[in-house]
């Protein structure tokens, strides 16, 4: 694969390393195509890589690959707790709606169909004391 094809790539899955140029390891000179300063899950395994095997501090290792000593540390708690995936970013944003738990689903489940949002919004909010958006109610009808 080529650079060009590799930064794309990287690139549409949301993985370049913000600071690229802070990158001055060893590794990532640009003598080695396979090491590229670009890829953020590379340099991040390879910034814990350099304090725990060849025993860089913390805090030179975090500035030769970018990154902050808090920085460090949180990209060494995300890969003790996920292994590999925890060098990935986690997705930004709410996961999924706060309020519908699954009480409330099955109660909008088991709703009458030829109720509006509206109805059934009212109704949730009689019966949980949720108050439920008409959006959120015909989202959670189309589930």
């Amino acid at each position: 694969m080529s650079t060009a094809m590799r930064l794309k790539a990287l690139a549409t899955a949301r993985l370049l390393h913000p600071n690229r140029a802070g990158v001055t390891a060893p590794l990532f000179d640009g003598k080695r195509p396979f090491f590229l300063a670009a890829d953020k899950v590379q340099v991040k395994y390879e910034m814990l890589r350099a304090h725990v095997v060849d025993g860089l501090s913390v805090s030179e290792s975090a500035a030769i690959h970018g990154y902050s000593r808090p920085a460090y540390y949180l990209v060494a708690g995300s890969f003790a707790e996920a292994g590999m995936m925890g060098l990935l970013d986690e997705r930004r944003g709410r996961r999924g709606p706060l309020k519908l738990n699954a009480e409330i689903m099955a109660f909008i489940r088991s709703a009458d169909p030829s109720w509006s949002s509206a109805t059934l919004a009212q109704a949730v909010v009689r019966r949980f004391a949720v108050s439920l958006h008409q959006r959120t109610i015909e989202r959670a009808r189309q589930r």
